[in-house]
C-alpha cells in the first residue's frame, strides 16, 4: 500500500489559486485537524482509521501500529471506548502512548481505574480479560468502541459476548470494533482464522481483499457470510448484517520504529520469525501443552485427502453427532475405508427428532453401512428408536460409559467411552506408527480447530481423561459437532466393523471392507 510522493509545489500551486474565502475554509479545515490527538501515518494505518467496517482486524507483521490505531481511533472518533488487553499486566505500553497523545486533552485516572477522561466528555477505559468470564465484568455498559489488543490471545466468546454491548444513544455517532493482533501463537487463537476466513483461509473459495467489506451474521455462535447489508431472517429471528474486513500492517508502514527493530526479529526462531516478520497467520501455530491431536498430524491427513479417495471401498461406518432441536449442529460424518467424506451439516432446528436425523442418515448411508448415534445428554434416543424401527442396525454411544480397554502401547487406561474413542483416533493419525497414517481426513477448517480443541490430562497413574466438552465449547465459541462426529466414526466404527467380519465369516463369506484394511493397513505403535 505504497503512497506517492507528496509534490509540496504542486500543492502550493494550487493552494494559491484558491479565493480568499477557499483558503479560508481549507484553514479550518487543517486546524481541526491538527487539533486531533491522533494522527495516523500513510498507508494500512490511515486506511484502517477511515475504513467503514463494524468490525476491523488490522496488523499481521509486528510493529505495524497496531496499538496506535487502537488508542488513536478513540481518541480521534468516540466518546466511550474500551480497550483489552488478555491480562492487565500488559496495558504498560497501551497507555504509556496514550499518554504520550492525550496529555492536555484530559486527565488520566491510574490505579483500578485506568482511564481517560477527556475534555471533549469522551472516556477511555483500559482493562484486562485474564479469565474466560472476565467479560461479564463489563457487560451492560454500553461501548461506541471496542478494541482488543492481540486479538489472537482472546476467547472466541469474550469477544463475541462483548459486542452484544456495541451501542450508543448519541445522534450520528458511529460504533465500530478493532481486532488489532500478530497472528495467534497458540491453537486458542485459530477461531480468528475462522472468524475473518475470506482474507486468512487460503482454502476459502471466495477470497477477499485487504481492506475490502465484507457482510456476516451470527447464528448460534456461528459467522455465516451473507450477501450485504440488511437484514436476515434465520429460524423465525431477524438478524442485522456486521461489515468485517482485514487490513495488514507491516513494518514498514511505521516510520517510528527504530532501525534495529527488522534484525530483532529477523534473529527470532521459526515459526515465531514467520510470524511477527511476515505476518504469516498460517505460519507454525503452537499446540497446547494438554493438546491431544498435534495439530500436524491432522493437517498430513487432510493433505493426503482426495476428492476420489472413496472409489475402490464400500461404507465402513456412518456416525451421527446429534443436536435435536438444539443451538449447535447435527454432523454426520461417513468413512470409506480410512476416507473421510466431506461432513454433512445440519442446523439443530432442521433436525429437531429422531425422524430428521433418521432422513439424514437414509439421504447419505451406502452398503449397510453401520450407523452410529450419539446418545450423550438424552438427544440421540430418538434417533436409535427411529431407526432401529426401520430396520437399521444402530450402536448408540454415550461417552459418559465407562471404558475397560487401555492404549495400544498399553501405558494408559481410560477414565470413560470418550476418552477411549479420542485416544484411539489419536494413534490412528500418529505418523510415528509402522507404515505411517494412512487416514485421510477432508480440508475442513472447521473440523481442523475442533480436533486441536480438545485437551486431555493423566488423572491419577495411568489414566487418561479428556476435558468436559463445556470448555471446549468456551475457547471455540461453539461445539466441536465436526470433530465429535469423525472420532465416533472412527473409534466406534472399527468395532462395528470386526463384528461385522466376525459374523459375515461364520457365514462363510469374507468383508468386502473392515477396518480400512481392503487398500491400506493402519499398523499401531
Amino acid at each position: 500500500m505504497a503512497e506517492a510522493a507528496l509534490d509540496l509545489r504542486s500543492l502550493e500551486a494550487v493552494i494559491s489559486k484558491l479565493s480568499a474565502e477557499d483558503r479560508g475554509q481549507l484553514v479550518q479545515i487543517a486546524a481541526t485537524e491538527l487539533a486531533k490527538p491522533f494522527r495516523p501515518n500513510p498507508g494500512p494505518q490511515t486506511a484502517a482509521l477511515e475504513s467503514k467496517a463494524d468490525i476491523l482486524l488490522y496488523g499481521g507483521q509486528a510493529g505495524g501500529g497496531k496499538s496506535a490505531l487502537e488508542v488513536g481511533c478513540a481518541a480521534n472518533n468516540h466518546m466511550s471506548g474500551l480497550i483489552l488487553r488478555r491480562e492487565a499486566s500488559q496495558l504498560d505500553g497501551l497507555i504509556e502512548f496514550s499518554r504520550q497523545i492525550l496529555t492536555g486533552h484530559g486527565e488520566f485516572v491510574g490505579g483500578n481505574d485506568n482511564v481517560w477522561r477527556l475534555n471533549n466528555g469522551g472516556r477511555i477505559k483500559f482493562a484486562g480479560l485474564k479469565q474466560p468470564d472476565d467479560w461479564r465484568k463489563h457487560a451492560g455498559n454500553a461501548r461506541d468502541y471496542l478494541a482488543f489488543d492481540e486479538a489472537g490471545e482472546f476467547l472466541k466468546e469474550q469477544v463475541f459476548s462483548l459486542i452484544g454491548w456495541l451501542r450508543t444513544t448519541r445522534e450520528g455517532q458511529r460504533c465500530r470494533v478493532i481486532l488489532g493482533s500478530n497472528p495467534p501463537r497458540g491453537g486458542d487463537g485459530l477461531w480468528m482464522i475462522e472468524e475473518f476466513a475470506p482474507w486468512l483461509d487460503p482454502n476459502y473459495p471466495n477470497r477477499a481483499m485487504p481492506g475490502e467489506l465484507r457482510w456476516a451474521i451470527v447464528v448460534a455462535s456461528v459467522t455465516e457470510w451473507v450477501d450485504g447489508p440488511g437484514t436476515y431472517e434465520r429460524n423465525g429471528e431477524t438478524y442485522d448484517a456486521m461489515s468485517r474486513t482485514f487490513i495488514p500492517a507491516s513494518l514498514d508502514d511505521n516510520p517510528y520504529v527504530d532501525a534495529g527493530y527488522r534484525g530483532r526479529l529477523q534473529s527470532l526462531p521459526e515459526p515465531l520469525r514467520s510470524q511477527l516478520l511476515y505476518g504469516d497467520f498460517l505460519a507454525g501455530r503452537a499446540d497446547d501443552e494438554w493438546q491431544l491431536i498435534p495439530a500436524e498430524w491432522i493437517k498430513q491427513a487432510q493433505a493426503r485427502w482426495n476428492s476420489e479417495g472413496f472409489r475402490g471401498f464400500k461404507m465402513t461406518a456412518l456416525a451421527v453427532d446429534v443436536a435435536q432441536g438444539g443451538a449447535d449442529d447435527s454432523t454426520l460424518a461417513a468413512r470409506y475405508g480410512t476416507w473421510f467424506a466431506p461432513l454433512v451439516v445440519k442446523k439443530g432446528v432442521e433436525t429437531p427428532d429422531g425422524p430428521s436425523i433418521g432422513a439424514m442418515v437414509f439421504s447419505h448411508r451406502r452398503d449397510g453401512a453401520g450407523v452410529i448415534i450419539d446418545v450423550g445428554g438424552g438427544y440421540g434416543g430418538g434417533a436409535v428408536t427411529f431407526l432401529k424401527d426401520n430396520g437399521v442396525a444402530v450402536a448408540p454411544y454415550n461417552g459418559a460409559n465407562g471404558s475397560t480397554a487401555r492404549s495400544a502401547d498399553g501405558q494408559f487406561h481410560f477414565a470413560n467411552k470418550r476418552a477411549e474413542a479420542h485416544w484411539r483416533f489419536r494413534e490412528a493419525l500418529d505418523p510415528s506408527q509402522e507404515g505411517g497414517s494412512v487416514i485421510a481426513l477432508p480440508p475442513d477448517p472447521l473440523l481442523l480447530a475442533d480436533l486441536t480443541a480438545v485437551r486431555w490430562k493423566p488423572v491419577g497413574q495411568d489414566k487418561v481423561q479428556i476435558e468436559e466438552k463445556a470448555e471446549i465449547k468456551k475457547r471455540l465459541g461453539r461445539s466441536p459437532d465436526r470433530g465429535d462426529a469423525v472420532i465416533m466414526s472412527w473409534s466406534e466404527g472399527n468395532k462395528l466393523a470386526v463384528r461385522k467380519m466376525q459374523s459375515e465369516a461364520l457365514g462363510g463369506r469374507l468383508p468386502q471392507v473392515t477396518l480400512g484394511y481392503a487398500k491400506h493397513k493402519v499398523g499401531r505403535r
